[in-house]
């Protein structure tokens, strides 16, 4: 399997997706699976290289006519469970 870039997305890039980052890397440990993960802001994201683009439902509607990569959407970031199963969902479709 191809180690995932996974850009996490927040308003400004250092607030909620740092959180966000943080735990997609913990449940990527946890599952031994390696990724390379980095933060990034709804302004700019579209433009940075990665392979997918973890952000909340309400961002999310602000980008995906420039999206060029697939958008995983989130209700809450702080919710574990969500942020796993999502997260968990993903590496599936890396198979």
């Amino acid at each position: 399997m191809k180690k995932p870039k996974i850009q996490t997305v927040c308003g400004f890039g250092c607030g909620s997706s740092l959180m966000l980052r943080m735990n997609v890397e913990a449940i990527a440990k946890k599952h031994n699976v390696e990724i390379e993960a980095f933060c990034g802001d709804v302004g700019t994201c579209c433009a940075n290289d990665c392979d997918v683009i973890f952000i909340s439902k309400e961002l999310a509607q602000r980008i995906q006519d420039r999206a060029k990569v697939p958008i995983v959407e989130f209700n809450n970031f702080m919710n574990k469970q969500e942020v796993e199963e999502k997260t968990l969902a993903y590496f599936q479709t890396l198979n």
